[in-house]
């Protein structure tokens, strides 16, 4: 009798679309006797967390039961970790702990571990941590690497480091967390090197190296592991194509994007996360065409897709056409977000439309309760400067809740300069140097608004402090992609192997241009 009524609930829980059918299972169960019986509450709690998404009658159905086991505690831990939910994750592990009916196993720790995402978890973290070490449970490889991995994303790398260390079997997944861990904190060469050392490696631990380059704005290297990934034939998966074609787009390497696109359809890689980063590439490379095309064929339109839409246009001067894609994504009924209005208030920048642009930074908080951040002021300050409406660019930044950066200074040295306004430029410049010193650049724009100025004195210091800092000027850098390889040139470069060729053309090229 239960095991055909087992049968029944499962069949009944596949068919199961709504809460409001979840509850007449849930009924019927309790009206047979079986409203604390611990398999089929497992069933609802599950399923209704995983399936239907409703974290909160989850909770009510696993609150009602008189002494849930340890499957149902790792079935609620498990909903809380895939948000995640810190906060929920650590009380529910700690109700256990003080309740002592159930006693936790090696797999409840990295269910809570992996709930402790948010940057303020760290301390949560810790006390797993304690707690492992203290009941025994950290001998279990499993805990091990979920220890290790919740120090690496909190970038703790000494603690990590030390943990893999004392390892005394290290598998795939430890020496993955510790490379990710060194990538997300920029010491991509440490994660290199580990990866090197690596006995054998699989699918997220090329992802691993491979994301943590492109992150790190290391588009070409990452380009470089992909390759290598395909003579040693692995065989990438959505997480890599998502990657590469984030370098692809970044690289302006249209044909090789072209090459992963023509991969996805043929094996039917459809994503959301594939398509937004093939929208996000073909925008970024200019191929605005293709970019729509792919746009048209999602059946539904995610705020990602929609964003990288705007941002397409906008980055390539299409202004009108951003304009009317937001106006578009809000008919059809998306709500913007912070992305949204950076793409818009670029928009409105690059076609002179002030007063819209300022009309769309307005609405931000009034209109959808989006906090302005760093990104947004930069855009509005330029957009101001760039029309010469200086007065009202300065009381934005006066106004700012947050300290400017040379995002909005620059942009303000900028239309100075275009408008003539020597002494704000003389004012934002100055702020430059304030934030980054050693840059060689922001000296040099000083000293020569001292000297169109006709003040020497400040000229010469200015030199001085030049010569006597060790800032250097960096050299500006372009890609350029033919024949499916990257050629990377930086300003004065004569390493390339036909540098000298590429400069008798440049000669030839301006001898026509005198002519």
């Amino acid at each position: 009798m239960t095991t055909d009524l087992n049968r029944v609930v499962v069949c009944l829980l596949d068919r199961c679309k709504r809460l409001t059918q979840l509850k007449q299972l849930q009924a019927f169960l309790v009206t047979l006797g079986h409203g604390q019986t611990q398999f089929f509450a497992f069933k609802l709690v599950r399923f209704c967390s995983m399936e239907l998404t409703d974290l909160p009658y989850s909770r009510l159905i696993f609150d009602s039961l008189a002494s849930p086991n340890v499957y149902l505690y790792t079935a609620m831990l498990t909903a809380y970790s895939s948000l995640p939910d810190p906060i929920r994750a650590f009380r529910l592990f700690t109700l256990m702990l003080r309740r002592g009916t159930s006693k936790p196993n090696e797999f409840i720790y990295p269910h809570v571990l992996k709930a402790c995402s948010d940057r303020y978890a760290f301390p949560f973290a810790q006390s797993v941590h304690t707690h492992a070490s203290k009941t025994g449970f950290e001998r279990f490889a499993v805990v091990q690497t979920s220890i290790l991995d919740a120090y690496a994303r909190f970038s703790d790398l000494t603690t990590a480091r030390r943990l893999f260390d004392e390892l005394s079997d290290r598998n795939v997944v430890s020496w993955t967390a510790l490379i990710s861990g060194f990538a997300r904190v920029g010491r991509v060469g440490n994660a290199i090197a580990l990866f090197e050392e690596m006995p054998e490696r699989d699918i997220p631990s090329w992802n691993a190296l491979i994301a943590g380059c492109t992150q790190n704005g290391l588009f070409s290297e990452a380009v470089a592991v992909f390759r290598r990934m395909q003579t040693e034939n692995v065989r990438p998966n959505q997480t890599t194509l998502t990657c590469m074609l984030s370098a692809c787009g970044h690289l302006g390497m249209l044909q090789f994007g072209q090459l992963i696109h023509c991969y996805v359809m043929k094996n039917q890689f459809g994503s959301s996360f594939v398509l937004n980063a093939l929208i996000d590439m073909y925008g970024k490379c200019g191929s605005l065409k293709e970019a729509g095309w792919v746009f048209g064929t999602l059946s539904e339109r995610s705020l990602t897709a929609w964003n990288s839409m705007i941002n397409c246009f906008a980055l390539h001067g299409h202004s009108e056409s951003a304009v009317a894609t937001f106006k578009r994504m809000q008919h059809e009924g998306r709500e913007p977000d912070e992305v949204t209005f950076v793409g818009l208030l670029n928009a409105c920048t690059h076609a002179g439309l002030v007063d819209e642009g300022i009309g769309y930074f307005n609405s931000m908080r009034r209109n959808y309760g989006i906090e302005t951040k760093i990104e947004h002021y930069g855009c509005v300050i330029d957009l101001l400067c760039r029309a010469g409406r200086f007065e009202e660019a300065m009381r934005i930044v006066r106004d700012m809740k947050i300290e400017p950066d040379e995002v909005v200074w620059g942009s303000l040295l900028n239309g100075c300069r275009i408008y003539g306004n020597s002494y704000l430029a003389e004012f934002s410049v100055k702020k430059l140097v304030e934030i980054d010193p050693n840059n060689v650049g922001y000296g040099v724009v000083l000293a020569n608004l001292y000297s169109k100025s006709g003040k020497w004195e400040e000229v010469s210091q200015v030199r001085k402090m030049l010569k006597d800092g060790d800032g250097k000027k960096l050299p500006g850098c372009s890609w350029i992609e033919v024949d499916g390889r990257v050629h990377q040139f930086s300003s004065g470069d004569k390493l390339h192997a036909k540098a000298d060729e590429i400069c008798g053309v440049l000669e030839e090229l301006a001898g026509q241009i005198e002519t």
